[in-house]
């Protein structure tokens, strides 16, 4: 009867170590997804930024363009 209840106390301490080590474990995995999640999100954010520049320089381009083609058109009506 002892060895059986040493037994069963030898077992539920064992069981209570692995379930902290789980619970552990599931933890670490929650904080490393929210961690991935994260990069993820300023990834993008970094990537909209830059392509957002992108088109503000080629839409600065265009105007430079526009501008220019718009004094020679004006310089050729006045003449």
């Amino acid at each position: 009867m002892k060895k059986v209840a040493l037994t069963v106390a030898v077992l539920a301490l064992g069981l209570a170590a692995c379930e902290s080590k789980t619970e552990n474990a599931v933890d670490n995995t929650t904080v490393e997804n929210a961690v991935e999640d994260d990069a993820a999100a300023a990834e993008n954010s970094v990537d909209n930024a830059l392509d957002a520049a992108g088109n503000a320089v080629d839409n600065a381009g265009e105007a430079i363009e526009n501008a220019a083609d718009a004094t020679e058109n004006a310089a050729d009506n006045a003449m």
